[in-house]
């Protein structure tokens, strides 16, 4: 079983220990049955506000429905490092991103505009 599973399993687990129905689960939240489902079904990506949510609703500390130790990592400091983990995969796309607009250009915009240009004809002024 992988992280994302084991987070499903476990969401499922304390809500039927708190004697909750998935369709009070999803109410709570704003959700469709439906979408509250995949969440237990692990088809869905949780956020970190969707996962605190379910962790109010549930009253369980964040750290605890993630599998963490208490003594090991707060949820301040997991959500730092979560934090972290994010801005530098935000610079990464950022980086491929600007990569590929720059070869777009290369590939498209100069060539494009110098055969457009080359095209025209002289009209005579």
């Amino acid at each position: 079983m992988n992280v994302a599973s084991n987070l499903s399993e476990k969401i499922r687990q304390i809500r039927l220990q708190k004697g909750l129905s998935q369709e009070n689960m999803a109410d709570m939240l704003g959700l469709s049955t439906t979408a509250y489902g995949d969440m237990e079904r692990g088809r869905t990506e949780l956020s970190v506000s969707r996962l605190e949510n379910v962790a109010k609703l549930l009253d369980v500390p964040l750290h605890e429905l993630l599998g963490f130790d208490a003594m090991t990592m707060s949820e301040t400091e997991w959500l730092r490092q979560e934090n972290t983990r994010i801005l530098a995969e935000n610079r990464r796309l950022q980086n491929e991103l600007d990569q590929w607009k720059l070869k777009f250009r290369q590939w498209f915009g100069e060539g494009v505009i110098r055969e457009i240009g080359e095209g025209r004809e002289r009209i005579g002024f």
